[in-house]
């Protein structure tokens, strides 16, 4: 099964959504310089509203780690996504502490340390292209990844077909590419989960 997680939730539209298409993770963006940034406060709320089946990630970058713990602890979000310079005694610190599971991006071009993806003590990696404007990553740059991924970055119901047959990813994750004019978009929600169920059946 292909792992869906849809990023960047930020109303109780968006989580009523999410309950119907029952993806595997939602993301809340708990940096605050992130135009998607929604409180803890408020992820405690929608979280009340969440199917309990779908695993809720708060998504950080350089976050104070004894925050992060404190919001698994508490019940906030039920895993942790890292995206900030995050190194490797701050994972296994934070799973240590928690016992949540701890994602860690990972941004892919040629420079990447392929050794520092596949070591890596966080439960799940995801790989971003992080180039923007709806590129998908290239496979070139894959080829020393020896462990399951999320793919990131340009993905949208559109081209998520043809980005699971080209590179097998463990999951998808989605943000902008379900969304119009920067706000989630139902319609576009419900797509991406059936192209992605749909290569499911094509296996």
């Amino acid at each position: 099964m292909i792992r869906i997680k849809l990023c960047g939730l930020t109303k109780k539209s968006d989580i009523l959504t999410a309950d119907e298409l029952l993806p595997g993770y939602i993301g809340f963006v708990l940096w605050n310089k992130s135009r998607r940034y929604v409180p803890p406060e408020a992820v405690l709320q929608l979280k009340g509203l969440l199917d309990p089946r779908i695993t809720a990630v708060g998504v950080f970058v350089d976050e104070d780690i004894k925050k992060v713990s404190r919001l698994l602890k508490e019940g906030v979000i039920d895993a942790a996504q890292l995206h900030g310079a995050e190194g490797e005694d701050n994972i296994k610190s934070l799973k240590g502490d928690t016992g949540k599971p701890v994602i860690k991006a990972f941004r892919m071009d040629e420079k990447s340390d392929v050794s520092m993806i596949n070591e890596s003590p966080a439960d799940l990696i995801l790989l971003d292209s992080g180039a923007g404007g709806g590129r998908l990553l290239d496979r070139r740059l894959l080829s020393g990844v020896k462990r399951p991924y999320l793919l990131a970055g340009g993905l949208s119901p559109d081209n998520v077909k043809d980005a699971i047959s080209e590179l097998s990813p463990f999951g998808v994750d989605v943000s902008s590419g379900i969304e119009t004019d920067g706000v989630k978009d139902r319609d576009k929600m419900r797509r991406f989960v059936e192209e992605v169920r749909r290569c499911e059946k094509h296996d």
